[in-house]
């Protein structure tokens, strides 16, 4: 990819020190070597397959120091790549091994022996280049004369040109010999980037600085460098000029990359990570971690990068302690992210979790088969360890370590030792896991649970439900009380405005829990059967039931009871045939005359229409209630026992109030339209 000239002039420095770099003239790789070394590279790229380790027979040339340096690859005068050359230095280790014969009877050497100690030697030289996203091997054929064949000293070095990079990019380098006689050599180094990419902290937010030339045209990528695995995309733009780009600093993950390139055909492109030493991004990592199910017995830790870290299964209990770790099924090992690992069972378990942990502390831990399993059981988990001869030992793993079975301590699993091992005998244990080395089995414990606590217990829950059923009867009682208590209104009818504000109470008393009859709502049965007769039904009804009549005085409905108290007969017959209180009258007088009122008939009147004492006596040996002032003590006496505590009466009676207010006003505003209403129509009578 030919970098442009601009950009390897900012990269390498403001002056032009590009200049002072060695340039490689054409596209072809070369090898050279150190005076007295021969070396041959091969053609084409190789398989980076190191190998094992193997023992060398003899003295053999292996690599002992790698050294890089920045040179660039020409195609034209401008067009250069920038291009890393690597020096490989060798030298021999080993020495030829002297038969035991020789040494002990000083027998003379066998000439063919002889020969191969003074020959030269030679290897083949693997060089391995990482850098993304190139990965590249050679080989280099490298041959030493004998001349130069001291064990342990250095015979030179072979230079490789050259391996091309990106600008920023961070390269990789090992070296090694086919077949590997030595641990293979590794270099890393960072190459330098563009200045005009800063990345600075802003608060909880990070900030990228691009500081390109104005018009300039550039491709912004953010992407996670996952390994194993290509890169993953995550964000990706075409800009121009100058940018400040925001990111949140819950969006930092430790491989978080950046790459920037300008946007011409064949350009380089520069890629940085800065967040991998970023503490909140190594915070950040750990949180969007997820440990996930995968039927039907695997797991796979899903990251956005690699984790150091470490997973193992572990046992759950039920009683919140921690979870016993269960090494045989599971050894602790690196987690793989985002890679499915199958667990070595036979059989699945809820009590059965997945911990991902560091060095430090537990990350992560999921019960993975608690949705489909259901929730932890009071299972005893038993470990069988087999040896030699087919000897086997049974333990109990409990909060405080593996309690062998039929032991002397005074634990729960040592206490049922025997039952337990019989159990596993009878096959009423689940086995979960089982190699040569042991097995685990899971037992049940329920049914050795004391039955007395049992009886106990089911004793509690049944006292508690009677308790629960007699408050909710109670409960629903007092609520159908309340809900059925009737009230019928009795009321003379003396103009349009009174009969509003009448409707209005009714409404009103309806909207609690009272049963409210008057003569305004059953105007059809009135024409039907008759005032005298359609009182006498509600009456008898709402006495039956345990309500009450409420005699609602006005100055009409007193005039009336005069009236009645003088000559009954000509009362009876002056009203017309919807009046309901003219022609109860008669039904009122003998109960009032008698003494039978009281707790079944109850007296009110409004405020500012009539005075106390202008109620006739016969009726005050009930309660009469002044409306609205007397309104919580009213309705207080209509719901009787039922009746709700004194603050929630008064909130029912402030409602009642503000329902009333205007019909109350309408009255007001046109005293003296009809028969009675205002204080100087009951002085007229």
């Amino acid at each position: 990819m030919p970098v442009p000239w601009f950009f390897l002039s900012l990269a390498l420095g403001r002056n032009p020190v590009v200049l002072s770099l060695e340039r490689v003239a054409g596209p072809q790789d070369t090898a050279r070597c150190s005076p007295g070394l021969s070396c041959h590279l091969w053609d084409g790229d190789v398989l980076c397959l190191p190998g094992s380790l193997v023992s060398a027979p003899g003295p053999m040339l292996v690599p002992t120091g790698l050294q890089t340096e920045l040179v660039l690859k020409c195609y034209k005068e401008t067009d250069c790549d920038l291009c890393v050359r690597v020096a490989v230095h060798l030298a021999v280790h080993g020495y030829w091994e002297e038969p035991e014969d020789e040494e002990k009877f000083g027998i003379a050497e066998d000439p063919e022996i002889e020969e191969p100690r003074n020959a030269s030697l030679q290897a083949h030289v693997v060089l391995s280049f990482q850098a993304y996203p190139t990965a590249r091997c050679v080989l280099l054929e490298v041959q030493v004369p004998a001349a130069l064949v001291q064990p342990g000293q250095s015979v030179g070095s072979v230079v490789f040109d050259c391996f091309e990079a990106a600008l920023g990019a961070e390269v990789r380098i090992w070296s090694y010999t086919q077949p590997r006689y030595q641990k293979e050599l590794n270099l890393t180094q960072q190459l330098p980037a563009l200045p005009g990419l800063n990345v600075s902290a802003d608060g909880d937010d990070v900030r990228l600085v691009l500081d390109v030339p104005e018009e300039k045209r550039f491709g912004l990528s953010l992407y996670w460098n996952q390994v194993p695995g290509p890169a993953k995309p995550w964000w990706h733009r075409n800009l121009t000029g100058p940018q400040t780009i925001t990111l949140n600093h819950t969006d930092l993950v430790p491989c978080l990359c950046i790459q920037v390139w300008p946007l011409e055909p064949d350009s380089v492109r520069t890629s940085i990570c800065p967040f991998r030493e970023d503490p909140r991004a190594h915070r950040n990592l750990w949180r969007a971690a997820r440990l996930q199910l995968l039927p039907p017995r695997a797991w796979r830790l899903d990251a956005p990068c690699s984790l150091p870290a470490e997973a193992t299964l572990c046992w759950q209990a039920p009683d919140g302690g921690p979870c016993q770790p269960l090494v045989p099924p599971l050894p602790r090992e690196n987690v793989t992210v985002n890679k499915a690992l199958e667990f070595p069972l036979l059989k699945g378990h809820p009590n059965i979790c997945v911990q991902v942990s560091t060095w430090e502390k537990q990350e992560l831990q999921e019960c993975l088969w608690a949705d489909s399993l259901g929730p932890l059981k009071d299972d005893m988990l038993l470990v069988e360890t087999r040896g030699p001869q087919d000897n086997r030992s049974l333990c109990a793993l409990e909060s405080s370590g593996c309690t062998p079975l039929l032991s002397s301590v005074s634990t729960r699993a040592a206490r049922l030792g025997g039952p337990l091992l019989q159990d596993v005998q009878s096959g009423q244990c689940l086995q979960l896991w089982d190699d040569d080395l042991g097995a685990l089995w899971a037992c049940p414990m329920e049914k050795y649970i004391h039955r007395r606590w049992a009886l106990v217990w089911l004793a509690c829950l049944l006292l508690a439900a009677v308790l629960f059923l007699l408050l909710l009867l109670k409960k629903n009682h007092v609520k159908a009380a309340a809900r059925s208590r009737a009230a019928l209104l009795l009321y003379s009818a003396d103009d349009a405005g009174f009969e509003r504000l009448v409707g209005a109470l009714a409404s009103a008393l309806f909207q609690l829990p009272l049963r409210v009859a008057v003569d305004l709502w059953s105007r059809r049965e009135l024409s039907a059967q008759g005032p005298l007769a359609w009182f006498h039904a509600q009456r008898r009804q709402t006495l039956q039931e345990g309500g009450v009549v409420v005699l609602l005085f006005s100055p009409g409905a007193v005039a009336l009871c005069r009236e009645w108290l003088q000559d009954a007969t000509s009362a009876a017959g002056a009203h017309g045939p919807h009046d309901a209180f003219a022609a109860s009258l008669s039904c009122l007088l003998p109960d009032f005359l008698q003494g039978r009122a009281p707790g079944r008939y109850v007296g009110a009147y409004f405020d500012r229409l009539l005075s106390p004492d202008a109620v006739p006596a016969l009726f005050r040996s009930v309660p009469v209630f002044s409306l609205p002032s007397q309104l919580p003590d009213f309705l207080g006496t209509l719901q009787g026992p039922a009746a709700p505590r004194p603050w929630r009466l008064a909130e029912r009676a402030e409602q009642v109030s503000r329902a009333l207010q205007p019909a109350l006003d309408s009255c007001f505003r046109a005293p003296g339209t009809g028969r009675g209403m205002g204080p100087e129509a009951e002085n007229r009578t």
